[in-house]
């Protein structure tokens, strides 16, 4: 495992629209383990392959860890079967803007499927902080960062107080 340079917004990467995987391969296995030895590197609770230059819709996260309850999770063409529509806001930063963090309104309760590692399907709900994580790790996949769920005057704030 190595550790993976993260890219750093305005990165133009970090605006596109990411591939499917169409098979789990060994290259795909290694990226998956350098992009969780990246994100426990850099302190944060989710990656997304994007934000390492790699074009595919997979991420990685762990919201317990930091509490000393790790539960890493790799998912691979993840996809949101069901949210919620109470909504919570939470701050966010991100690991591709650091020094930045934005309340963000988001379901409060989501249901996402994703294929894992070993190929199996997994179907599982969050709510939470890891409901906001993995809709945070899909907005990545999609080309969507924090900024863009920003009203124009904070966006314009936040922009002009971060240091790329």
């Amino acid at each position: 495992m190595s550790e993976l340079e993260i890219l750093r917004w305005p990165d133009p990467r970090l605006m596109e629209t990411c591939s499917e995987i169409g098979e789990i391969t060994p290259e795909i296995e290694a990226l998956a383990a350098d992009m969780l030895a990246t994100m426990y590197a850099a302190s944060g609770r989710g990656l997304a392959a994007p934000q390492v230059g790699a074009m595919v819709r997979m991420f990685v996260m762990d919201t317990g860890w930091k509490e000393d309850k790790p539960d890493p999770l790799v998912c691979i063409n993840p996809m949101l079967m069901e949210v919620s529509e109470e909504r919570a806001t939470n701050a966010e930063g991100c690991l591709s803007i650091p020094g930045v963090s934005a309340d963000i309104s988001r379901p409060a309760q989501v249901q996402m499927v994703w294929t894992g590692l070993n190929g199996g399907r997994y179907v599982q709900s969050f709510t939470g902080f890891a409901a906001a994580c993995v809709q945070h790790e899909l907005d990545h996949l999609d080309g969507i960062v924090t900024f863009d769920h920003l009203d124009a005057d904070t966006r314009a704030q936040l922009e002009a107080e971060y240091v790329a």
